[in-house]
């Protein structure tokens, strides 16, 4: 394991059941919590099942992301996660280090790249400025049960627990049949389920959808 850090991570025993974007968007919301992100590659070819490479703008959220994940249950299977062994053709560009062999591949990936990032900006742009004041969003008493709204209609089971069970005392998510922007998650108490509400209000799961969170009413 004597690889050097890398800004692009290398993932392996990832669910090859999933299917490609929806796992392009789980891993998307898993990992850019830890900085923005460039570029995720995960294909479905029988060389590459079970295995993707995130690659962070800063070589410090790579390292992070690489720590806090290592290990994390995803889809059920535990994430193996490492430095890729060489630098990805987007940070190689950005350091002015990349070839000009492959002009097809780069002019194709360049196209991918706008589109990402034309996506992207509005979630990934700052991801350290705090979310608009809570207090903008009318609530109930504190309890240990939170009642999601705005959310985007791609939302599912999956990829809110992923976003929750980072925080302790999460039990469950449940969604509501026929209404797929709001949900409820459920905490072992109140204070851990004012500590992942106050954490992530606002948070953005697509450009367009900033989740809104208050407690459920009793």
């Amino acid at each position: 394991m004597d690889i050097r850090p890398n800004h692009t991570i290398y993932i392996n025993n990832v669910n090859d059941k999933i299917k490609k974007e929806e796992l392009k968007r789980a891993l998307y919301l898993l990992f850019s919590q830890f900085g923005q992100i460039l570029d995720i590659v995960a294909m479905k070819t029988m060389k590459m099942r079970g295995q993707s490479f995130v690659v962070f703008k800063e070589l410090a959220s790579a390292t992070n992301a690489l720590r806090q994940l290592q290990g994390f249950p995803f889809y059920n299977k535990p994430m193996r996660i490492q430095y890729a062994k060489t630098d990805s053709e987007v940070i190689s560009k950005m350091r002015g280090t990349y070839g000009d062999k492959d002009k097809k591949k780069e002019k194709k990936k360049k196209a991918l790249e706008q589109a990402l990032n034309a996506n992207r900006k509005p979630a990934g742009g700052a991801p350290s400025q705090p979310p608009p004041p809570a207090t903008q969003v009318p609530d109930n008493p504190p309890n240990y049960i939170l009642f999601l709204t705005n959310l985007p209609e791609e939302t599912n089971e999956m990829m809110l627990s992923m976003l929750f069970n980072q925080f302790p005392g999460f039990k469950e998510v449940r969604l509501v049949p026929g209404k797929h922007d709001i949900s409820f998650v459920e905490f072992e108490n109140e204070g851990q389920a004012g500590v992942a509400k106050d954490a992530l209000q606002g948070f953005r799961i697509t450009a367009t959808c900033a989740m809104k969170i208050t407690y459920a009413k009793k």
